[in-house]
């Protein structure tokens, strides 16, 4: 159910590349967040890229949180490249309704 809810909200209409890479790390950020303590994670992964994996083409913020976690899921461990997005303003509610 969470992934789902997770892929909801990275099918916004993203206007740069930007902000595709900040919806995708927070995506990813958000569905880390709520796996719980006892998960699998390779497992929890793996699902959630199968469930995702669809919507590559088509939805930039979806290929970016797929990128995560396929790096994830190499050997060696690395870090990944996560951040949060910088604080500007963005439009508000106005442009959320124009960006439905």
């Amino acid at each position: 159910m969470l992934i789902a809810r997770t892929l909801n909200g990275l099918q916004a209409r993203t206007l740069t590349d930007e902000r595709a890479r900040e919806l995708g790390q927070m995506g990813y950020m958000q569905w880390l967040g709520a796996l719980p303590g006892n998960a699998d994670y390779e497992h929890e992964a793996v699902r959630a890229y199968l469930r995702a994996m669809d919507f590559i083409d088509t939805d930039p913020a979806i290929a970016v949180f797929c990128g995560l976690i396929r790096d994830s899921l190499r050997q060696p461990i690395r870090p990944l490249d996560l951040a949060l997005p910088k604080a500007r303003r963005r439009g508000g509610a106005r442009q959320r309704r124009l960006s439905i």
